[in-house]
Protein backbone atom coordinates (compact mmCIF):
# COMPACT_ATOMS: atom_id res chain seq x y z
CA UNK A 1 0.00 0.00 0.00
CA UNK A 2 3.05 2.37 0.44
CA UNK A 3 3.93 1.90 -2.85
CA UNK A 4 0.74 2.84 -4.28
CA UNK A 5 0.43 5.94 -2.08
CA UNK A 6 3.91 6.92 -3.33
CA UNK A 7 2.99 6.43 -6.91
CA UNK A 8 -0.03 8.48 -6.53
CA UNK A 9 2.12 11.17 -4.86
CA UNK A 10 4.33 11.12 -7.86
CA UNK A 11 1.56 11.20 -9.71
CA UNK A 12 -0.30 14.07 -8.40
CA UNK A 13 2.95 16.42 -8.00
CA UNK A 14 3.40 15.72 -11.83
CA UNK A 15 -0.12 17.04 -12.56
CA UNK A 16 0.56 19.88 -9.99
CA UNK A 17 3.83 20.49 -11.92
CA UNK A 18 2.12 20.67 -15.36
CA UNK A 19 -0.79 23.17 -14.23
CA UNK A 20 2.19 24.92 -12.33
CA UNK A 21 4.09 25.94 -15.60
CA UNK A 22 0.92 26.75 -17.50
CA UNK A 23 -0.35 28.86 -14.74
CA UNK A 24 3.26 30.71 -14.43
CA UNK A 25 3.05 31.38 -18.28
CA UNK A 26 -0.82 32.98 -17.59
CA UNK A 27 1.16 35.31 -15.09
CA UNK A 28 -0.91 33.91 -12.56
CA UNK A 29 1.56 34.53 -9.32
CA UNK A 30 -0.48 33.94 -6.55
CA UNK A 31 -2.28 30.80 -7.86
CA UNK A 32 1.32 29.74 -9.06
CA UNK A 33 2.92 30.35 -5.42
CA UNK A 34 0.22 28.12 -3.97
CA UNK A 35 0.19 25.38 -6.58
CA UNK A 36 3.74 25.37 -5.66
CA UNK A 37 4.05 25.66 -2.38
CA UNK A 38 1.71 21.72 -3.37
CA UNK A 39 4.10 20.50 -5.16
CA UNK A 40 7.04 21.12 -2.71
CA UNK A 41 4.89 19.35 0.12
CA UNK A 42 4.42 16.27 -2.34
CA UNK A 43 8.25 16.33 -3.39
CA UNK A 44 9.86 18.00 -0.43
CA UNK A 45 11.50 20.38 -2.78
CA UNK A 46 10.68 23.15 -4.23
CA UNK A 47 9.54 23.25 -8.12
CA UNK A 48 11.51 24.26 -11.02
CA UNK A 49 9.21 27.15 -12.02
CA UNK A 50 8.06 27.68 -15.99
CA UNK A 51 9.99 30.54 -17.43
CA UNK A 52 9.82 29.91 -20.82
CA UNK A 53 7.08 31.18 -22.90
CA UNK A 54 5.06 29.46 -25.69
CA UNK A 55 2.82 30.90 -28.38
CA UNK A 56 -0.26 29.92 -27.18
CA UNK A 57 -3.41 32.22 -26.92
CA UNK A 58 -4.49 32.84 -23.54
CA UNK A 59 -7.98 31.15 -24.44
CA UNK A 60 -6.00 28.31 -25.30
CA UNK A 61 -3.84 28.61 -22.09
CA UNK A 62 -7.28 28.40 -19.83
CA UNK A 63 -8.16 25.82 -21.47
CA UNK A 64 -4.95 23.58 -20.79
CA UNK A 65 -4.99 24.50 -17.62
CA UNK A 66 -8.29 24.00 -16.81
CA UNK A 67 -8.26 20.36 -18.07
CA UNK A 68 -4.69 20.04 -16.02
CA UNK A 69 -6.64 21.08 -12.39
CA UNK A 70 -9.47 18.58 -13.41
CA UNK A 71 -6.56 15.72 -13.56
CA UNK A 72 -5.00 17.17 -10.29
CA UNK A 73 -8.87 17.26 -8.85
CA UNK A 74 -9.22 13.69 -10.02
CA UNK A 75 -6.12 12.57 -8.12
CA UNK A 76 -6.26 14.58 -5.19
CA UNK A 77 -10.07 12.93 -4.42
CA UNK A 78 -8.14 9.46 -4.87
CA UNK A 79 -6.16 10.12 -2.33
CA UNK A 80 -7.81 12.36 -0.30
CA UNK A 81 -5.78 15.48 0.01
CA UNK A 82 -8.18 17.96 0.98
CA UNK A 83 -6.02 20.73 0.20
CA UNK A 84 -4.67 20.30 -3.04
CA UNK A 85 -8.29 19.05 -4.17
CA UNK A 86 -9.82 22.53 -2.77
CA UNK A 87 -6.93 24.25 -4.48
CA UNK A 88 -7.67 22.74 -8.03
CA UNK A 89 -11.25 23.03 -7.76
CA UNK A 90 -10.69 26.74 -7.29
CA UNK A 91 -8.19 26.97 -10.10
CA UNK A 92 -10.63 24.99 -12.43
CA UNK A 93 -13.27 28.01 -11.56
CA UNK A 94 -10.91 30.67 -12.08
CA UNK A 95 -10.23 29.75 -15.68
CA UNK A 96 -13.74 28.60 -16.50
CA UNK A 97 -14.47 32.03 -15.28
CA UNK A 98 -11.75 33.43 -17.87
CA UNK A 99 -12.62 31.86 -20.38
CA UNK A 100 -16.16 32.74 -20.48
CA UNK A 101 -15.75 36.27 -19.42
CA UNK A 102 -16.95 38.81 -22.18
CA UNK A 103 -13.95 40.01 -24.12
CA UNK A 104 -13.69 43.49 -25.20
CA UNK A 105 -13.98 44.87 -28.98
CA UNK A 106 -11.06 46.26 -30.18
CA UNK A 107 -11.21 49.83 -30.95
CA UNK A 108 -8.40 50.69 -33.35
CA UNK A 109 -7.21 54.61 -32.81
CA UNK A 110 -8.23 57.14 -35.17
CA UNK A 111 -11.16 54.88 -36.57
CA UNK A 112 -14.48 56.44 -36.93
Amino acid sequence: MALLHDQEAIQLAGHLSALLAVTDELGLDAMGDRIAGQVARLRSAPPARHAGRSDASPAALHRRAHALAGRVLVVAASRADTAVAILAAEAMDAHAAALSAPTAPTVLVGAP
